[in-house]
């Protein structure tokens, strides 16, 4: 199992925002992490990343123990981060934004098909190419989140964790990103845990949902048994 949490419990404060979290993410998987606004999703990423600290639980990845580690050394295991704010360098263009996500500030092993280089990026994101030079704050909405996907890949992550990727998007830039990450999902081999809205989009990408309520997990289900539940979908997504 690439990633495995476990009893995983974070707090703000007083308040328990993740209570006992527990999933699995395998090699080449895509799962989805659903649920209302307010329920711990996008905290469950970040907890997972490094950026919220937890109280309790367990965090390993590729079987080593990450729980607790600096955001760094969690993206040095092989963990990318594409944040809903996307917080790309407006003022930097396109190829700097990129580099920005190599670390060390180095592509190593270049010839290695499996490393994301400049122009592998380019591939998946032929529209990334034809704005190179361009900065980052005058890319459309969607680009920039293509943007944000790409300077995460340039990390060499096995697993990246997406949250709210299609938010404010319109519905032609909702199809792209939603087409880049099965690209890469399905072509590149990168496993992906997503937080989405956009139930259609989730349900298109995911084998597997994990469905938060009160933050909680308290229902994991495939794609298929989701879309052909009114009664689970109204329990867990609608307001």
């Amino acid at each position: 199992m690439l990633l495995e949490v476990r009893n995983l419990n974070t707090h703000y404060g007083q308040s328990h925002v993740l209570q006992g979290i527990n999933m699995d993410i395998g090699e080449g998987d895509l799962v989805a992490l659903l649920g209302r606004n307010g329920m711990g999703k996008s905290t469950a990423l970040k907890s997972i990343m490094g950026l919220v600290r937890i109280t309790s639980g367990s965090v390993k990845f590729n079987g080593k123990e990450i729980g607790g580690f600096s955001p760094y050394k969690i993206a040095r295991a092989g963990i990318g981060y594409v944040p809903e704010e996307r917080r790309i360098f407006p003022e930097l263009s396109v190829l700097d934004n990129l580099m920005l996500g190599v670390k060390g500030g180095k592509i190593r092993n270049t010839h290695d098909p499996h490393t994301w280089t400049i122009e592998r990026i380019f591939h998946h994101f032929p529209k990334l190419k034809e704005r190179i030079h361009q900065a980052g704050g005058q890319l459309s909405g969607g680009e920039q989140q293509m943007l944000s996907i790409g300077r995460s890949l340039m990390g060499n992550p096995r697993l990246l964790l997406v949250d709210e990727p299609t938010e404010g998007l319109d519905p032609i830039m909702v199809e792209e990103v939603r087409n880049v990450l099965d690209d890469i999902n399905k072509n590149a081999g990168v496993s992906i845990l997503l937080v989405e809205h956009n139930l259609q989009v989730a349900l298109s990408l995911a084998q597997r949902i994990y469905l938060m309520q009160k933050a909680s997990i308290d229902c994991e289900i495939t794609s298929s048994e989701l879309d052909s539940s009114e009664e689970i979908r109204a329990k867990f997504l609608e307001v």
